[in-house]
């Protein structure tokens, strides 16, 4: 997949896992299978993409992949060309299932966790991705331990660290759920080697190549019972 001047690059979307924390919904469909507001949740994020402009989507899929992508199809019905990269028999985990995509996305592409409703100017974050003139980008909220743990220090214009594991004081933001990846990062990580995009997002930051985008809107996420209900009620209202 290719990207003209005007068109924005694919999104990799990441709905692979095993979705732990939402058992026993789970054990029988995955996470983008959920329903809510009376539907697999994963229309609610294709409809979105759409109306930000995106193109193409490729869905990243493990657990369970099969139910999502007969669902989606070739993503015409949603506006999109969709396609599909599967982990194979073992999990790959966020960052091994986008190195096994790379085919399918091109030099650079926005990745989305399955489990994230996130409204935001997409053509926003590609003209901050490129004026950054660095190789990643990662969407941030200024949380301060509301929404779930705080996870991020931003400066207002780059992530200056990132850590899911270890806590500071000044981490006042948290991962949005969405950013934007050069191919080339994958470069040195073999294929079918499982790991977590995370400690990527970890490094990039220490190493002070991770461009930052806030946004001023909330998130709304299905990765628990809770935020799956407040999502039900976001997206209902919004209907």
């Amino acid at each position: 997949m290719t990207t003209g001047a005007s068109r924005l690059p694919p999104v990799a979307i990441l709905a692979g896992g095993l979705a732990t924390r939402m058992r026993p919904h789970t054990e029988s469909r995955p996470k983008s299978m959920l329903e809510v507001a009376g539907e697999p949740f994963i229309a609610h994020q294709l409809r979105l993409l759409k109306r930000a402009e995106i193109g193409s989507v490729v869905l990243c899929l493990g657990h369970l992949g099969r139910q999502v992508a007969d669902f989606v199809g070739d993503g015409s019905s949603f506006g999109l060309q969709v396609a599909v990269s599967h982990d194979g028999p073992a999990l790959l985990g966020t960052g091994g299932a986008l190195r096994r995509a790379l085919p399918l996305l091109g030099d650079c592409f926005f990745v989305l966790y399955g489990d994230s409703y996130l409204d935001v100017p997409m053509r926003a974050l590609w003209d901050r991705f490129r004026d950054s003139r660095l190789p990643a980008l990662m969407t941030v909220y200024r949380n301060e331990g509301r929404w779930d743990t705080s996870n991020v220090v931003y400066d207002g214009a780059r992530v200056s660290y990132y850590s899911k594991k270890e806590r500071r004081a000044d981490m006042a933001y948290i991962d949005y759920g969405l950013g934007l990846l050069s191919a080339g990062l994958f470069a040195d990580r073999p294929e079918g080697v499982s790991f977590d995009l995370a400690d990527l997002y970890e490094g990039l930051a220490a190493s002070g190549r991770l461009a930052g985008w806030e946004s001023r809107q909330r998130f709304y996420e299905i990765g628990t019972p809770e935020g799956l209900a407040d999502a039900d009620r976001h997206l209902r209202a919004g209907s």
